[in-house]
């Protein structure tokens, strides 16, 4: 199994990246501990990778992107899929993860 991005959270990455003069940096997607359900998603762009990070590379119509992930939120990230929404209610990255038993109301947290 692997990771999914949607086409408009690659997009959205990349153009985010565009604009902050990072496309030589790699996006990170990650967890920690907290939240109100146990465990909260995060994503950052960071200057390196690690020497165990799993490696991703995305494409859309603007370039390429790299994703990396630690290998202990690969544990509960394997499978996972990322989207972008911009809606009323929400603007942001959606994580839909097969791993996660259960979410909080807002989505960014899950429990295993």
């Amino acid at each position: 199994m692997a990771i999914i991005l949607t086409d408009t959270a690659i997009e959205k990455i990349y153009l985010t990246a565009m604009k902050r003069q990072t496309l030589d940096h790699v996006f990170r997607i990650g967890i920690r501990g907290g939240g109100c359900s146990g465990f909260s998603y995060f994503v950052n762009f960071e200057k390196e990778q690690a020497l165990k990070d799993k490696i991703f590379e995305f494409e859309c119509q603007s370039g390429k992107i790299k994703v990396v992930i630690d290998m202990k939120s690969y544990l509960f990230l394997n499978g996972i899929t990322v989207d972008w929404k911009e809606d009323l209610m929400k603007t942001g990255f959606e994580f839909i993860n097969p791993a996660a038993k259960s979410t909080c109301g807002c989505g960014e947290s899950f429990t295993v």
